[in-house]
């Protein structure tokens, strides 16, 4: 009991922040309850990015995580589809994230069929990949970087493959966009969140997290080269994209 306190995010239950967001350690710790209780319908994305995965691979696909933190994605990945035959590659930066993704690899015996690498997305290689996949990762790129991480996407990836990109955005419409952020608000409220909290993890990721809009994120797939983009999913100011690479 005491465990699962612990590892309970209250990082930002203060009045005072003394640094911007980072993934280190105190995060890591509590990376998965944060995810949980931040990103509405955290759990059934993934599902749907299961079913993607399963009908549109084939056997001994590479499937490729940018910014795979704790490893959450892939580990439930796995586990839906542990009837196909697919490798699962995480690489994220910050070695506090990966620690915690080898151990839980470890724990549930998953080390065959997921690895975990450290390093710069923004210099992966990852050639002939079937799928890549950034939830929620884009974001965290500086803007005038971001299509071209998507451009290295589309050339690592082979003829048919595809790009899951779930982000959170914005929407040009200032009203709409208000009532969007509000509705965030209440939906952390109602998972537990002080005022405090919100307007805390708020303030340390406003220089980190900067969001675009569907409509620009959906264009720079197009400008790296996806044909075929549509969202799969969206709720308020969050949505998931998928992306396909044409056959030539």
């Amino acid at each position: 009991m005491q465990k699962k306190q612990n590892n309970r995010d209250s990082l930002f239950d203060v009045e005072q922040i003394s640094e911007d967001f980072i993934f280190n350690e105190r995060v890591a710790q509590v990376f998965d309850d944060m995810l949980d209780r931040s990103i509405p319908f955290y759990r059934e994305v993934i599902h749907s990015i299961a079913r993607i995965l399963d009908t549109t691979l084939e056997d001994n696909s590479q499937i490729v995580d940018l910014g795979c933190a704790t490893g959450t994605t892939l580990l439930q990945l796995s586990s839906l589809l542990e009837k196909r035959d697919f490798q699962y590659t995480g690489i994220d930066n910050s070695s506090a994230m990966l620690d915690k993704a080898q151990l839980k690899a470890e724990l549930f015996s998953k080390q065959e069929c997921l690895k975990f690498i450290q390093g710069d997305i923004m210099n992966m290689e990852q050639p002939c990949a079937s799928a890549f996949i950034l939830n929620y990762t884009l974001q965290f790129i500086r803007p005038i970087n971001r299509e071209k991480l998507l451009k290295q996407i589309y050339t690592n990836l082979a003829p048919d493959g595809i790009c899951i990109l779930s982000e959170k955005i914005i929407s040009h419409h200032p009203n709409l966009n208000r009532k969007y952020i509000d509705m965030y608000h209440t939906f952390k409220k109602e998972r537990g969140y002080s005022e405090l909290e919100i307007a805390k993890k708020r303030e340390a990721l406003e220089n980190i997290l900067i969001p675009c809009s569907l409509e620009e994120n959906k264009a720079m797939l197009q400008s790296a080269g996806f044909v075929e983009v549509e969202p799969f999913f969206q709720w308020f100011n969050f949505v998931s994209f998928i992306a396909v690479k044409p056959l030539t």
